[in-house]
């Protein structure tokens, strides 16, 4: 599936590619790997609340803070797993976290198959990056909250999503 029309970069549209995911759905399970190239799955985290931060690189800005403000909030959600997911290398990743402290969620690349992006759509065709957005799933594994933001520039909205959870969680 394209959407052409859907989410813009720095105000130029881009085409988002894969399969929309949608409120009410089953999560589609999905791999991406570790900083240690490991396999994690959706089902690693069954039976739990799952966030899922959808980023295009670790190395911008909004991304950075995107990341960090996750990892801040992990500690005042109860039974969640939090992942933030990008194309960016294993290793960049796992170089982030050491230099941020980021250590109460899971950095994770979907570089290799873009197994993630594809099932969710969110793979930017012109760039083969993943666009901006946030994914909530329930422990019975349906779809509680998906975000898919307008301009990959600009956050997410944090307060909405993680009401979401708060409420999932309660």
């Amino acid at each position: 599936m394209k959407n052409a029309n859907k989410v813009t970069m720095g105000g130029d549209p881009v085409t988002i590619i894969g399969e929309e995911i949608t409120v009410g759905a089953q999560a589609p399970d999905f791999t991406v790997l570790n900083s240690d190239l490991g396999p994690v799955t959706l089902a690693d985290a069954k039976g739990k609340t799952v966030i899922i931060s959808v980023v295009p690189s670790i190395d911008t800005s909004v991304c950075a803070e995107q990341t960090r403000r996750f990892n801040k909030e992990a500690s005042k959600l109860k039974d969640t797993t939090i992942y933030t997911i990008s194309v960016d290398l294993p290793f960049a990743l796992g170089r982030f976290c050491a230099a941020e402290g980021i250590d109460n969620i899971q950095v994770l690349s979907d570089h290799k198959n873009l197994d993630f992006g594809m099932k969710y759509g969110f793979v930017i065709e012109e760039h083969r990056l993943l666009t901006r957005g946030i994914v909530i799933i329930n422990p019975e594994g349906k779809v509680e909250y998906v975000e898919y933001v307008d301009e990959v520039t600009t956050h997410p909205d944090y307060d909405k999503a993680l009401d979401v959870a708060k409420k999932i969680s309660e």
